[in-house]
């Protein structure tokens, strides 16, 4: 069981192994940095970094991996009034990232990483995100358990979930990436699929 210390702890140190990469990274490029540099920067070991990363790279994806707890939170205090696609955007611009870091953690992943590696990552944090629409869709009124409307739940957290990453993804395959410019993809995106998502001749 791991106790609330070391939980804080190990926190602390992927933050401190964060703000070390992307100072690197920022500085010399992720290349030329390697993961002994990190660590020493961050004031850790070697196996220390390897206890949090499995390599360097993973590093431009902590932004991602840092967990949605904070869309979770956001989320659950929206209006219950309010339609899950409003409820979704709102939330999301509640994101407690540095504005300027995500800009440049996003150019760092489009000019050093695979595209393909970018789009495989996003589709795993897309899945817990997905997952948490979901828990939010059925949190005041459970479906039954394999019921048709227990499928347009999933179906629909899924779709969502589909609809805001496919917008990041282009924004970070894309030549402009700034926050402002993902909320405006994020928000075509939610109105396509709220409007019916396949598109008529």
């Amino acid at each position: 069981m791991v106790r609330p210390a070391q939980t804080a702890r190990s926190e602390r140190t992927r933050e401190a192994l964060r703000q070390a990469a992307m100072v690197r990274f920022l500085a010399q490029g992720v290349e030329d940095t390697s993961a002994e540099q990190i660590a020493a920067d961050a004031g850790v070991s070697l196996r220390t970094f390897y206890r949090h990363f499995s390599s360097k790279h993973d590093l431009l994806f902590v932004d991602y991996d840092a967990g949605l707890e904070w869309f979770r939170t956001a989320l659950a205090n929206r209006s219950p009034q309010e339609s899950i696609v409003e409820s979704v955007h709102s939330a999301i611009l509640q994101s407690p990232y540095d504005v300027d870091a995500v800009a440049k953690i996003a150019e760092l992943r489009a000019d050093e990483l695979d595209p393909g590696r970018i789009v495989r990552h996003i589709r795993q944090v897309e899945a817990s995100f997905a997952e948490v629409v979901e828990e939010h869709l059925r949190h005041d009124d459970p479906p039954a358990p394999g019921s048709d409307a227990a499928l347009r739940v999933t179906v629909a957290a899924r779709c969502i979930a589909a609809a805001v990453f496919g917008a990041m993804e282009v924004w970070m395959l894309a030549e402009e990436r700034s926050l402002p410019e993902l909320a405006r993809l994020c928000r075509t995106a939610l109105d396509s699929l709220e409007s019916g998502v396949i598109p008529t001749p």
